[in-house]
């Protein structure tokens, strides 16, 4: 599976103009483009900042779409009053505990390492973080995505609520700590994000 996310900086007055229109256009847009898989929307209220993240069976079907969603997301950001910055990725890791509702959040950590050793991270955040993470307070879903050229990684860890994120944030970080220090990464940011939109139909990797 392979996605493409679009981050906005927008302004922040303008977050719930922005979630309608990739609710009501973009997405039924792209979810009839063979190929797609889905698409979320993750949304900091305070800052302006969203990211839309489409995903796809095949990167046939990824490099297919790129025409067809030139337009929305030129408009999507002119909306938002801000510019769009387009990345394209593996999705490496789905793991789903349970579904999704109103209030949902998610904590992304973006890191950097090795791309020699990518594999090797993946078995291992299958095998000994993936089972951690089910136990931390309100957990609802984890991904992590893959630039397989420059080693970067995006994780994404969904929660049922802002206060199971904070609940769960001390441990996080400790386990977040421990895992990037044995596999020799960074950590190049860590953000969190109210979930606006929730339609990607990712199948379990786990």
């Amino acid at each position: 599976m392979y996605a493409r996310s679009t981050t906005i900086r927008g302004k922040p007055q303008a977050i719930d103009d922005g979630i309608a229109f990739v609710r009501e256009t973009v997405m039924p847009a792209v979810q009839e483009m063979d190929g797609c898989v889905g698409l979320s929307m993750l949304c900091d209220r305070e800052s302006g900042r969203c990211i839309v993240t489409s995903a796809w069976a095949t990167p046939q079907a990824l490099r297919r779409s790129a025409d067809g969603v030139r337009a929305m997301r030129r408009r999507t950001a002119e909306i938002m009053g801000g510019e769009a910055e387009v990345q394209e990725w593996e999705i490496a890791l789905m793991h789903r505990m349970h579904d999704i509702h109103n209030g949902a959040c998610a904590r992304v950590i973006w890191t950097e390492g090795d791309p020699a050793q990518l594999d090797h991270l993946i078995d291992t955040f299958r095998m000994v973080m993936i089972p951690r993470v089910e136990d931390l307070p309100g957990f609802c879903s984890i991904s992590v995505m893959v630039d397989r050229a420059t080693g970067r990684c995006a994780t994404s860890v969904t929660y049922d609520s802002r206060e199971s994120m904070k609940e769960a944030e001390a441990p996080g970080i400790a386990m977040r700590q421990e895992f990037t220090q044995q596999m020799g990464m960074s950590v190049t940011e860590v953000a969190v994000f109210d979930l606006a939109l929730a339609h990607l139909c990712v199948p379990e990797t786990v």
